[in-house]
């Protein structure tokens, strides 16, 4: 590898490292105790954090923040404007008013990893924020704090995961989808675009959780009929009902025809 390459105007600190063929661009600023390894590449406004770690051969683009202590693996790809390590977002309320809740975890992401343009990952609150080997975050997506991502997971854009879910190996989650804080995803499973996944999923496959798209009109009628749904319901169980007591009675009335017959 080549002696790094750096840019004249950008901030390093004294204490940190840079291994070999390291390329830094204009205005990056760079730590104490941050660890940029061989053949990195760090885009123009780049900020790397306190005792943060870049892997050797990954690329960041303009305008990538890479939080104090988080991690990044070896190959990994980001793109312009990605936030990795900002404070998730906990408050606890007190009095009428919302307390900060210090987030003392860290981001940890494996090797081979793509994050798309403006997405952000928040750091853990206690533990960190999890990223395994081979995830592909489209842009747009935000990660809230404590998430735990499998390997070789995809996400495209606009996807909002809630702090603490656990979201399994092999997914994919399409774009606008929305997951709940504190839910699992099994392994291998696949949610369709713009679903709300309000509940674990536990077993692989395919699942979707949207209304479809309609002629406004029928769109509006359908959306009142499925308001009366449990009204509807219970109605139908009523007349279940009644139509099985009368075929409980018209047996009877048969065989006493046929007695007096």
């Amino acid at each position: 590898l080549e002696p790094a390459r750096i840019h004249p105007s950008a901030d390093i600190d004294p204490s940190a490292q840079l291994g070999e063929g390291v390329s830094v661009a204009a205005f990056v600023c760079i730590a104490a105790g941050a660890v940029i390894g061989a053949g990195a590449r760090l885009g123009e406004h780049c900020v790397i954090g306190r005792e943060a770690l870049v892997g050797a051969q990954s690329r960041l683009a303009a305008r990538v923040t890479l939080g104090e202590r988080c991690q990044l693996g070896e190959r990994c790809i980001l793109h312009a404007g990605v936030v990795i390590g900002s404070d998730g977002f906990g408050f606890a309320p007190h009095a009428g008013r919302w307390e900060k809740i210090e987030q003392l975890g860290a981001v940890r992401i494996g090797n081979d990893v793509e994050i798309g343009a403006n997405t952000c990952i928040d750091r853990g609150a206690l533990g960190d924020t999890v990223i395994e080997d081979g995830v592909k975050l489209d842009n747009l997506i935000q990660i809230g704090h404590n998430v735990h991502v499998g390997q070789h997971t995809a996400m495209a854009g606009c996807v909002g995961v809630a702090g603490s879910a656990q979201i399994g190996a092999h997914c994919t989650i399409g774009g606008g989808a929305v997951v709940l804080g504190h839910l699992r995803l099994a392994d291998h499973v696949n949610v369709s675009a713009s679903s709300v996944v309000t509940r674990s999923i536990l077993k692989p496959g395919h699942y979707t959780g949207f209304f479809p798209i309609d002629d406004n009109a029928a769109w509006e009628k359908n959306a009142a009929t499925l308001k009366q749904l449990h009204t509807l319901r219970d109605r139908l169980k009523q007349v279940e009902k009644q139509i099985a007591e009368q075929l409980k009675v018209q047996p009877k009335t048969a065989n006493s025809n046929q007695e007096k017959s």
